[in-house]
């Protein structure tokens, strides 16, 4: 993967933020090993927070770009983890997701396909992981996504 990675979100059009700082008394990451503990990372873009509740006044394909929002911060942390060195990253290993949603809503698997899938196209077979999607009744300032991710690294 090595300047494959750094290439292919410039071929995606995505460019990594500052990794976000924590909004409360922990911290961004973790390192154990070779592996690489992230907390959780809210849907942010480029106007503020992505906030909504799917089921309700978010559609599914909004709440994917929600999710992609939050797979984009994981990776910025990933950075920040390898001191800004995206070589170290080796895969994903596994993302928690948790979509706000309605009682009624069961598509929360779609929703975090929009970062299972960001993954995938910018890291090749390395980006595939576990995973798992549940809903929550509420998120933190009313955001749409939160991913929790763990990655390896070298």
């Amino acid at each position: 993967m090595s300047n494959g990675l750094e290439a292919r979100l410039v071929e995606l059009g995505v460019t990594l933020p500052d990794a976000p700082a924590p909004a409360a008394n922990y911290v961004p990451f973790v390192q154990i090993g070779d592996i690489v503990y992230v907390s959780g990372q809210i849907s942010n873009g480029p106007d503020g927070l992505i906030t909504g509740k799917l089921g309700d006044d978010m559609s599914t394909e909004q709440g994917a770009d929600a999710a992609k929002s939050c797979a984009i911060s994981l990776l910025a942390q990933v950075k920040a983890a390898c001191g800004g060195d995206l070589n170290r990253l080796v895969r994903a290993v596994k993302l928690t997701g948790f979509v706000n949603s309605t009682a009624d809503y069961t598509d929360q698997p779609k929703v975090i396909n929009g970062a299972s899938d960001f993954l995938v196209a910018a890291m090749g077979d390395a980006g595939r992981h576990s995973r798992s999607a549940v809903s929550a009744a509420s998120l933190p300032l009313g955001v749409a996504v939160e991913i929790e991710g763990i990655f390896q690294i070298k």
